[in-house]
């Protein structure tokens, strides 16, 4: 039986002891609350699902939305173009699980592993930091980048991009996801960081949103 731990936090924040919160996703009701016992304290606060795979999978895509913050960063644009950017980024996370883990519940969103990790990476987390220096210094690569600014953490959010793009192709889903597809192809250096935003701006209009029922 595995477990998975992921949340909105940033690791030096938690070694200072400044509160943050976390998500376990567990199936085991017992080996929960040992788990919950174990990590949370005071300033580490924890919160169990029975979720396993939403926990892992937004863990993992937050990291491409990450890297297109980190691009409009790059680009110095301000706060609604990285409201925009990262919306989109959560609407392909969410259909991507709809499409591919049904099982994953809509609720695990709302968690500490969903949208308030998401903020946290998109604003604090080291593959926003070297996406946005990956444009401003077009010469360098993220191996480069990585070894310089990450003291020997690894960057998640370039490899994550690279596997969900093969995934998507092998599955024939390219183009129901845009912006993660955009984000791969400006990683490998076949995209400019500016498509980031130009992908997006001739869109066709959006239909109206008749949906009834709370997400």
């Amino acid at each position: 039986e595995c477990a998975a731990l992921s949340g909105a936090n940033v690791a030096q924040d938690i070694a200072e002891r400044q509160f943050s919160e976390s998500t376990i996703g567990c199936r085991r009701f017992m080996d929960a609350g040992v788990l919950q016992l174990l990590f949370d304290v005071p300033y580490f606060k924890i919160g169990m699902v029975r979720d396993v795979a939403g926990v892992q999978i937004y863990g993992s895509l937050k990291n491409i939305v990450a890297l297109a913050a980190g691009f409009v960063d790059g680009l110095g644009l301000d706060s609604n173009t990285k409201a925009a950017i990262i919306r989109m980024g959560v609407e392909e996370m969410r259909r991507f699980t709809k499409v591919f883990y049904p099982e994953v519940l809509r609720s695990t969103m709302w968690d500490s592993c969903g949208i308030a990790d998401v903020l946290t990476t998109c604003y604090g987390g080291r593959n926003r930091r070297v996406a946005e220096r990956f444009v401003q210094e077009k010469t360098r690569s993220w191996n480069e980048l990585e070894a310089e600014m990450l003291g020997g953490q690894k960057l998640q959010g370039v490899l994550t991009a690279a596997e969900v793009f093969e995934f998507l192709s092998s599955n024939g889903k390219l183009q129901d996801f845009p912006f993660f597809s955009q984000v791969h192809q400006i990683c490998t250096g076949s995209e400019e960081p500016n498509s980031i935003i130009g992908a997006f701006m001739n869109e066709d209009l959006k239909p109206f949103n008749i949906e009834t029922r709370g997400v």
